[in-house]
């Protein structure tokens, strides 16, 4: 990832999303950028404006939080783009470690988690990566997800590249805007927690390169956390699923997260879960595990 580059891209968007209305200043005159010049960002943040160049160029080095903290509130940044940008200066101010780097993309799912993962019977649970990949999934979250999996083949299936490059995307994720838009905003806080990581910027020069609709959504800068929510699916085999979500990230497996889906209790979907739950359950022998038949006594003569 262009570290500098994304420090830039991110500060001017974030800049031009803010009138000089919003923050007390006067709005007449021709304004050639939209949103607040360079100047007024400086001003407000009470640095000088070659200051704040140097810092929207990227030029990080030496910058203390607290002028960081004063662009912050002059650009009216959320607790997710704060984060982002505080994670966007760590990368360009550290040096490369390849370790940081293959600590994230390399994690496995603990089998504890797993386990508990299994004992959710009634519930879909995936774990996914920074990166968007699917790497664990109970029984019932893989029936779920089963299209991805089954047109990923052999490669492990990505979320990111299903929404943006399968032509049956919207069929599976009806809200398929709304699902774009949110692999884009997770894409780009992977790509300041893991900048020198191969596989994210292969990934997002990948997306990059194959969908317009990738590339305007990554061009806009905006970042957005997984916590919890609402997420439409269409089964194959159960129809429509409107679920709630709860993301938790494990702190045995650092960039990892668990997603659990719940129905709304009494509602249709809860119903159709319940019908996709005994759909998905592992399938016995039941010859084998059936008790040996009692042997008659013609068969000891």
């Amino acid at each position: 990832m262009e570290i500098t580059k994304d420090i830039r891209d991110f500060l001017m968007a974030r800049r031009a999303e803010i009138t000089p209305d919003q923050v007390g200043l006067p709005s007449g005159g021709r304004r050639r950028v939209p949103g607040l010049r360079r100047e007024e960002v400086a001003l407000l943040a009470g640095v000088s404006t070659e200051y704040y160049t140097q810092i929207e160029r990227g030029h990080v080095e030496g910058v203390s939080d607290e002028v960081l903290g004063a662009i912050v509130s002059t650009l009216r940044l959320n607790d997710e783009e704060v984060a982002h940008l505080f994670d966007l200066v760590r990368a360009a101010t550290a040096r490369r470690s390849a370790k940081k780097s293959t600590s994230r993309s390399g994690a496995k799912v603990p089998g504890g988690v797993q386990a508990l993962m299994d004992a959710m019977v009634t519930a879909p649970a995936i774990v996914i990566n920074g990166r968007l990949d699917i790497i664990g999934t109970n029984a019932l979250g893989r029936a779920v997800y089963e299209p991805l999996f089954a047109r990923s083949g052999s490669v492990v299936p990505n979320i990111a590249r299903f929404t943006f490059l399968d032509p049956q995307a919207d069929k599976v994720f009806p809200d398929w805007r709304r699902s774009a838009d949110d692999a884009v905003a997770l894409l780009r806080v992977e790509g300041a927690r893991s900048p020198h990581s191969a596989a994210v910027t292969g990934l997002v020069g990948e997306l990059a390169t194959r969908s317009d609709e990738f590339r305007c959504r990554w061009a806009a800068q905006h970042v957005a956390a997984h916590r919890r929510g609402t997420k439409r699916f269409i089964n194959t085999d159960v129809g429509e699923l409107t679920l709630q979500y709860e993301a938790l990230e494990l702190a045995s497996a650092p960039g990892l997260v668990m997603i659990g889906y719940t129905p709304e209790p009494g509602s249709k979907s809860e119903e159709s879960l319940r019908l996709l739950s005994s759909l998905a359950a592992p399938v016995h022998d039941e010859q084998a595990e059936s008790p040996a038949a009692p042997v008659s006594s013609d068969e000891h003569q």
